[in-house]
């Protein structure tokens, strides 16, 4: 199964509906508040979003290789199931 990452500001209301997105259908993602990471950690994102799509955005979204800019449910939902993903049994 492929891993589901997530930047996000701690503030933005399109990064919450991200994350709520994920945890109300059982998917595990990891995520990193970018405003709240160290100055080291931000340039490591910063030049990690650069480097795979040229541009810096929020919510970022890593599925797998493929990368989403934005609440895009649709876009998440499709690569969803191209990825085969299924609901956790248990959420933390």
């Amino acid at each position: 199964m492929a891993k589901v990452s997530i930047y996000t500001i701690s503030t933005c209301p399109m990064c919450r509906k991200t994350k709520e997105y994920f945890r109300s259908r059982g998917i595990p993602f990891d995520f990193i508040d970018f405003d709240l990471a160290s100055e080291s950690e931000q340039n490591k994102i910063a030049s990690e979003m650069m480097k795979g799509t040229g541009d810096i955005g929020f919510p970022f979204v890593r599925i797998g290789d493929v990368v989403v800019i934005g609440f895009n449910p649709e876009r998440f939902e499709q690569l969803l199931k191209s990825e085969n993903f299924e609901p956790a049994t248990s959420q933390a």
